[in-house]
């Protein structure tokens, strides 16, 4: 067991800030990257030399692992501003959780509690500045983790690198959703990595995103490798359908657990709306649909927080959905979630992770 001392944080401190340069009011998604970043490296099976550092480039070895064989994760929190001036990271814990997870699957360490949560919190603090205020707008932490061993051959790497970024952003998405059904390429397959946050789960969705991108789409949804049958997730986020007054988000090792999914689900059942996690074809969407039974669609994540779905592409067809404006469900809860995350209602869930 590692002692307390081996984790302790040295800082570093940015003597040139670049706040200065920051337009707050036109902040662009993952563009701007804040003053500081964490750093910890893993080698001879142990975590060591964990800093607090400005933001700067790496040196990499070209036969770094992770350039040849994908043991690459990482994870996407936000950090809100309060009136009072305080800041709160919401749920940090369960990223941590996931960020293990996929750890565990790509056969990597795990990044222990005192380096993930103590590690955001002081690296957040230390950056409070880069918070945005505005509402709509939050401070995006990005922890990541790579193989570093300068060696070929396929094996799990001996070493590697946990490093935590964060820029301000405003919103990711600006618009409801297109989406299209995919039915010939697949995100991942039972028994895969689906459930994990790593990097090849992304680089493989865009070029058939760029397809549906190039036919008038905003996104994907994603389906089921063997069949095309069942619903999984779209391409940046988690699915969720309002099917005959009960909130429904499809389930299974396919899927990413998400957070923000999460969150809305606990607060639907915290409400007295039902709720299920469990396997949704396309065609009980498309059939939803047609007869007026799925009233509200929608992508939930970090990045798009919940952004309404306006039109499903499928096979030729076009499916529309109620006004966005008009959905009891979606509005609401979107509401709700900004009041909290804001500090401006009471937590009764303990989700608000303060710092300060």
């Amino acid at each position: 067991m590692m002692t307390e001392e081996k984790y302790s944080i040295k800082v570093v401190p940015n003597e040139n800030s670049r706040i200065g340069e920051v337009d707050f009011n036109n902040l662009a998604f993952g563009k701007i990257m804040s003053d500081h970043m964490l750093v910890a490296d893993y080698d001879d099976g142990e975590w060591k030399e964990v800093s607090i550092v400005p933001y700067t480039n790496f040196n990499l070895s070209p036969a770094s692992s992770a350039l040849h064989y994908g043991q690459a994760i990482f994870e996407g929190i936000k950090a809100y501003k309060f009136a009072d001036g305080r800041v709160s990271i919401f749920r940090p814990d369960k990223n941590h959780e996931r960020f293990n997870r996929s750890a565990l699957r790509l056969e990597m360490p795990e990044v222990p509690t005192e380096i993930f949560m103590d590690g955001l919190k002081q690296l957040v603090d230390l950056d409070r500045d880069w918070v945005p205020e505005k509402e709509g707008c939050s401070l995006y932490i990005r922890p990541f983790m790579f193989a570093t061993e300068p060696a070929l051959g396929v094996h799990p790497s001996k070493s590697y690198k946990f490093v935590v970024i964060t820029c301000p952003v405003g919103a990711y998405y600006n618009k409801p959703l297109r989406v299209k059904v995919e039915t010939e390429y697949t995100r991942a397959a039972k028994g895969g990595v689906g459930f994990s946050k790593n990097a090849g789960n992304y680089a493989l969705s865009l070029y058939p995103t760029r397809l549906a991108q190039e036919q008038g789409f905003d996104q994907l949804i994603w389906t089921d490798a063997k069949e095309h049958k069942y619903i999984e997730e779209a391409g940046t986020a988690n699915l969720v359908f309002m099917l005959n007054g009960t909130l429904v988000t499809p389930g299974s090792d396919t899927v990413l657990q998400g957070v923000t999914r999460y969150s809305i689900m606990s607060i639907a059942e915290h409400w007295g709306i039902p709720t299920e996690t469990r396997d949704v074809t396309v065609q009980e969407l498309i059939d939803g649909i047609k007869a007026g039974n799925v009233t509200e669609a929608f992508a939930a994540g970090t990045a798009a927080t919940l952004t309404p779905i306006s039109e499903i592409g499928h096979e030729g067809e076009i499916y529309t959905l109620p006004a966005p404006e008009t959905r009891e469900f979606s509005n609401k809860v979107l509401h709700y979630l900004n009041e909290l995350r804001y500090g401006k209602i009471e937590d009764p869930f303990g989700w608000n992770f303060l710092v300060g």
